[in-house]
């Protein structure tokens, strides 16, 4: 048997790639997110901002939630940090989704495709690195890039073809 040449970050990538896809299949923009704390998948979301009718409903967005709420299991104490976790999104998350994971103090962002247009970790903005918030994230771009930007690509070639 032949062994995986893939990085942890980029298996774990491939498994937000996996949310990304749910996402399109569904008529969202497919970006996909999942949390890992201690190696372990806890979280995993697509957008569903169509869906809910929620503008607010971002695949981090959501993985950040049920992540805390993972976390929290059997801890009444515990008020929602995701201290030492890390979370893959297939696209840069935007300053909402950025400045949740300042709150909820994620150790690190990997993410496949920046944003320009809306990227808040380091595209457009910079809030996960800002030294004036009272935390700050490692980041890291470009994992598994190519596969995050043919699914955006193919959703946005869709709609144009749509709305012609």
């Amino acid at each position: 048997m032949k062994k995986s040449t893939l990085t942890l970050h980029e298996q774990f990538m491939r498994e937000a790639l996996k949310e990304a896809g749910r996402g399109f299949e569904k008529g969202e923009v497919p970006v996909g997110a999942i949390v890992v704390y201690r190696k372990k998948v806890i979280a995993r979301a697509h957008n569903q901002t169509e869906t809910l009718r929620d503008p607010t409903a971002h695949a981090e967005m959501i993985a950040l939630t049920q992540a805390s709420e993972a976390l929290s299991q059997d801890k009444r104490d515990h008020r929602g940090s995701l201290e030492g976790a890390t979370l893959y999104a297939t696209m840069e998350p935007c300053p909402m989704c950025a400045g949740a994971l300042v709150l909820a103090k994620v150790k690190e962002i990997i993410y496949g495709i920046a944003d320009p247009k809306a990227g808040a970790c380091g595209s457009l903005f910079n809030l996960v690195e800002d030294d004036r918030l009272n935390h700050r994230l490692a980041v890291r771009g470009g994992v598994l890039a190519e596969e995050a930007r043919a699914f955006l690509q193919e959703f946005f070639r869709n709609l144009r073809k749509e709305k012609r």
